[in-house]
């Protein structure tokens, strides 16, 4: 059967970049319930926001499904309309030629259950109330995210994924495919994350839900009732956040000490601003309009709950011997959040767990926001493997 998604096909005006997916067009789909999740609630129904870029072939072989992180959504290459000044979130990896490559791949990316935008969330109306859901919107972990992206595959009519790739947070669900579903997943590709979070991560992350909370406006998540926004809370949350995600290095390099207005000079009463401050604020500034605070709370929590080991006695070996794929690993050295030594984790259960790992770490400046930048020699491991398993699914290995 030809689905919506396998007819639909982006358009590429001229205007577009060669290597651009061209202008793509979200789709959802409804799913009917109930759904039930980790937390034993369950959802009546709920539905799910997404974009595909690239051909469903004959056998349905060729999907790759794009696990988002945090603050991620579908919207992961190509342009929404000729007016938009940058692509979506992952375009320098996707697309035709680039190491996603949407001549050999069908690739599927969505915005997560629990998400801000399009899927069922906290800001969409509970059919029971009315009203938004807020926080009355149940706890999810990552295999919620994971069983409802199954539903998806199955609505697509793809019965194994190529491969399903992620970083951060997207890497844990990667991860957690492989273990709810090894039948279905050929590869797995696992990029700057963790098998759990460390002390100081869950920290951050409850420092920036208390500036949220703490925010007059939170109302106790009620602020879509009461018309209204905890944008300064939120605001920063995400400059908490971001800057976790960059470098010393990298910041020093990108702003060092310049100001963007202000003297240092003596008998000059003028307040100093940083450029580093002007830029977090716009960052942060530009967050609070575009994301919900109570979406903000509820995927920081479920990434502090990951812990893949958690139910097989703490034994990520004993976790991992239910794998059935390849996996690609890749760090970044300057990435203090998911530091190296977590990947390298991953990769010694990987093998003592006979399990294929290909794990590569790689120099950058760019701490954890690297795996979304250019970085050369990252993009021909990212390239030199999918080109395999392109191979794989072209020539039928199994």
């Amino acid at each position: 059967m030809t689905t919506e998604a396998q007819s639909q096909r982006p358009r590429k005006p001229a205007e577009l970049p060669a290597n651009s997916v061209g202008l793509v067009e979200p789709q959802s789909h409804t799913f009917a319930g109930p759904f039930k999740l980790a937390c034993g609630r369950a959802l009546d129904e709920y539905t799910l926001v997404y974009e595909t870029y690239g051909t469903l072939n004959a056998d349905k072989s060729n999907g790759v499904l794009i696990c988002h992180a945090l603050s991620g959504h579908h919207h992961a290459a190509g342009y929404h309309s000729l007016d938009d000044k940058r692509p979506g979130w992952w375009d320098h990896y996707i697309g035709p030629g680039k190491p996603i490559d949407t001549n050999k791949f069908f690739v599927v990316a969505l915005n997560n259950l629990g998400g801000c935008h399009g899927s069922t969330g906290p800001a969409s109306i509970n059919p029971a109330t009315g009203k938004p859901w807020g926080p009355d919107f149940p706890p999810l972990r990552a295999r919620d995210w994971v069983h409802s992206q199954a539903q998806l595959a199955d609505y697509l009519g793809i019965g194994q994924w190529a491969a399903v790739v992620g970083g951060s947070l997207g890497g844990m669900q990667a991860m957690r495919w492989t273990l709810e579903y090894p039948q279905r997943v050929r590869h797995a590709v696992v990029i700057a994350s963790a098998m759990k979070l460390s002390a100081q991560n869950i920290a951050f992350n409850e420092t920036a839900r208390q500036s949220i909370t703490s925010d007059p406006n939170f109302r106790d998540g009620r602020y879509l009732e009461a018309n209204t926004l905890p944008r300064d809370g939120l605001a920063v949350a995400r400059m908490i956040g971001h800057i976790t995600y960059l470098s010393d290095d990298g910041l020093g390099k990108k702003f060092g000490r310049e100001l963007r207005s202000g003297t240092f000079e003596q008998g000059v009463e003028e307040l100093v601003e940083f450029q580093v401050q002007s830029y977090l604020r716009h960052q942060g500034d530009s967050f609070s309009g575009s994301f919900d605070p109570n979406t903000y709370i509820l995927m920081t929590r479920a990434l502090d709950y990951f812990d893949l080991a958690r139910e097989y006695d703490h034994d990520p070996v004993k976790a991992f011997s239910h794998a059935r794929c390849k996996f690609l690993l890749v760090s970044f050295t300057s990435d203090w959040r998911f530091a190296p030594e977590r990947s390298r984790e991953i990769a010694d259960a990987l093998m003592h767990a006979n399990v294929p790992v290909t794990y590569a770490e790689v120099e950058s400046a760019m701490g954890h926001d690297a795996f979304l930048l250019p970085n050369d020699r990252y993009e021909k491991i990212f390239a030199a493997y999918m080109n395999n398993v392109a191979a794989e699914v072209q020539g039928g290995v199994q």
